[in-house]
């Protein structure tokens, strides 16, 4: 049977990689010191395996059939965007399927990958946890942009489902659970139904598959201009509030807000708060908070939370 060690909970951003602080008190210092200080954590603990739970933006998952959830089996590349990494990504296969087992017995019916393209979403935080040859992976991503968005109750049972999954599963191994999702930011809209959305955008949404490089390269300048705003919104507040509700062990208020409402406080980036959500309830302990730092020049509050010792 397998064994979880624990749970991470850990932001990304594109601006991790592309405005890194060049002073540890500058925006960023503060999280990424956290980050190194749980990545030393989670080589001392050396997991067999690691799951990550991590949203799409629009590398591998588009509007002509956008899936709620996607499980990869076999094969993860990763797409390279914003600095993350680019190229195979090792996939714990034995341990995928027996996933699938266990979530399917309990009524989930997830899409399957053998062949699964992962952007920064996972594989930034994959690398800055586990480094460039960290522990083979099954990478599990979220929908979190626009409808088929999970609701976030059937996310708690997912992440329910997953942990018994993880100590049922005849895996010889020692699992380690990773959640990598923003905390509250505001983003422009990505929803194919917003009449704001600009008619060119909307086509990349939904078309992108098409030639997914060409609609990469046409927005990734923009991503970028948007970095180094010290006056971007983010509501630390909210975040605080979140990750306390996980440190108690009580996401059962999160769950309560509904779409519109966390939307409403934590902004269309908060809809990725799902996948630490999901991983939370797969460990069954409570959080602590290990770093948290606002950092409207990232355009997101940057939080890492984790279930074991980090020193």
């Amino acid at each position: 049977m397998s064994e979880i060690l624990g749970f991470v909970g850990i932001s990304h951003s594109p601006f991790a990689t592309l405005l890194p602080p060049d002073d540890p008190t500058r925006p960023g210092g503060a999280f990424l010191a956290g980050a190194a200080r749980v990545a030393r954590a989670v080589r001392r603990l050396a997991p067999d395996a690691v799951v990550v739970i991590g949203p799409d933006h629009f590398h591998a998952n588009f509007y002509d059939a956008m899936p709620p959830f996607v499980l990869g089996l076999e094969e993860a590349t990763g797409f390279g965007d914003f600095g993350s990494h680019a190229g195979v990504l090792p996939v714990a296969a034995e341990l995928a399927w027996s996933l699938h087992d266990g979530v399917s017995a309990a009524g989930f019916d997830l899409s399957l990958s053998y062949a699964l393209t992962v952007d920064h979403g996972i594989a930034q935080s994959y690398e800055m946890l586990c480094g460039a040859d960290g522990p083979p992976m099954v990478p599990l991503v979220v929908n979190t942009a626009a409808p088929p968005l999970p609701g976030l109750e059937r996310c708690l049972h997912l992440g329910r489902a997953l942990g018994a999954a993880l100590r049922a599963s005849a895996y010889p191994g020692r699992v380690l659970v990773v959640a990598s999702g923003g905390l509250s930011h505001w983003l422009p809209s990505n929803d194919p139904r917003d009449p704001r959305l600009p008619g060119e955008r909307r086509a990349s949404v939904i078309h992108g598959r098409k030639d997914v490089r060409a609609v990469a390269a046409a927005r990734e300048p923009r991503v970028r201009a948007m970095g180094g705003d010290p006056t971007a919104r983010v509501n630390a507040a909210w975040d605080t509030w979140f990750l306390d509700r996980l440190a108690a062990a009580d996401p059962a208020p999160v769950a309560a807000l509904g779409d519109a409402e966390l939307e409403k406080r934590a902004g269309s980036g908060g809809h990725e708060i799902r996948t630490w959500l999901i991983g939370q309830a797969a460990a069954a302990r409570p959080l602590a908070w290990t770093c948290y730092e606002p950092t409207p020049e990232w355009i997101t509050g940057m939080g890492i939370g984790t279930t074991f010792e980090v020193r």
